[in-house]
């Protein structure tokens, strides 16, 4: 599937460029390369975000929101592609993930689904057993919330319920790559998202009650807030945002290369060894500033690349060289 730009704004010097991909558009945003302190030293840090340090990023193009469910389903419309919450998990593939003498996972989970969130009834807190979440068979990025099991009126909401492997197979149809864990935060820093008012979060007492004063309990339109600096949507709240990464808590002390870094060759969570995990960028409309502040720049989170989410979508990013190849063809 090859990107057909049209538009007047369209060369390797313009600040947007829009692209047709099947019968649906998407606005790339350019984001000037240049250097920045990676990572936080600030108290309200997690171990993962440290130490900071510098790296140096070339210049990128980087989808302006989201990608949304419209978007994807392009791409379903076109490649017929079955995302991985259509197709029942593999009993195999599931207990490999999991510590020995577990036992077997019951049949009643192995069906198509994904995970949805369900609340508490505690307030929470760092010690928290993380139990908000629930199986839910059926739903998945084309019925992604069970009171109104279609796609009427959040056709420009993110896709949602698409795990890491669709997040790549998209990309790879569309001509374009999931970003870094470093191109997403050199993006996030340069944009300066610093309002939680201007952004779709969690906003009471996690995970009990949300009071709703930014009007949305589950994802909002991808334009709905207004863009950050460097025009890019999103950067914070809404959806966690799958980038190319694994993850591993050491990372920034691992690190090899001060330019453009790619991450590790490999993943460790200790919470959960025997799971490989991607990382995910942004926060959610589930992250809430009494509790985790997910929405921060530095914010890391991450989930095994099978797993799909209500909360979970993501962006792509397009090189430079890339961007010029294509104009050249056109």
């Amino acid at each position: 599937m090859g990107l057909f730009i049209f538009g007047c704004n369209s060369s390797p010097s313009s600040d947007k460029i829009t692209i047709l991909i099947g019968d649906e558009e998407i606005s790339l945003v350019w984001v000037d390369g240049g250097s920045f302190i990676m990572g936080s030293s600030e108290l309200i840090a997690n171990n993962d975000e440290k130490p900071s340090h510098r790296i140096h990023i070339d210049g990128f193009w980087m989808t302006e929101t989201p990608i949304t469910n419209n978007q994807f389903a392009a791409f379903v419309n076109s490649t017929n592609y079955v995302t991985t919450a259509e197709k029942a998990p593999s009993l195999k593939e599931m207990m490999s993930q999991l510590p020995k003498d577990t036992p077997p996972i019951p049949d009643e989970y192995l069906v198509p689904g994904s995970l949805i969130f369900i609340g508490g009834r505690e307030a929470a807190n760092p010690y928290s057993s993380i139990n908000w979440w629930k199986w839910s068979p059926k739903t998945s990025w084309k019925n992604p919330r069970s009171e109104n099991p279609t796609l009427d009126g959040i056709g420009n909401h993110p896709v949602v319920h698409v795990s890491w492997y669709d997040a790549i197979e998209f990309s790879l149809w569309s001509g374009m790559e999931l970003p870094t864990e470093a191109q997403w935060e050199y993006a996030a820093k340069l944009g300066k998202v610093t309002n939680t008012r201007e952004m779709n979060i969690w906003r009471g007492i996690f995970p009990i009650n949300n009071n709703l004063d930014d009007g949305h309990l589950k994802t909002n339109p991808v334009k709905y807030y207004k863009p950050n600096s460097i025009g890019l949507y999103d950067m914070a709240g809404n959806v966690w945002e799958w980038v190319r990464d694994w993850y591993h808590p050491n990372t920034y002390s691992m690190e090899g290369r001060s330019k453009n870094p790619i991450g590790p060759k490999s993943s460790f969570d200790p919470m959960e060894p025997t799971v490989p995990k991607r990382v995910t960028r942004g926060g959610s409309f589930l992250c809430n500033d009494q509790y985790c502040a997910g929405y921060r720049t530095t914010a890391r989170m991450k989930s095994s690349p099978d797993t799909s989410l209500e909360n979970t979508g993501f962006r792509c990013v397009i090189s430079k060289d890339q961007m010029e190849k294509i104009l050249k063809k056109k």
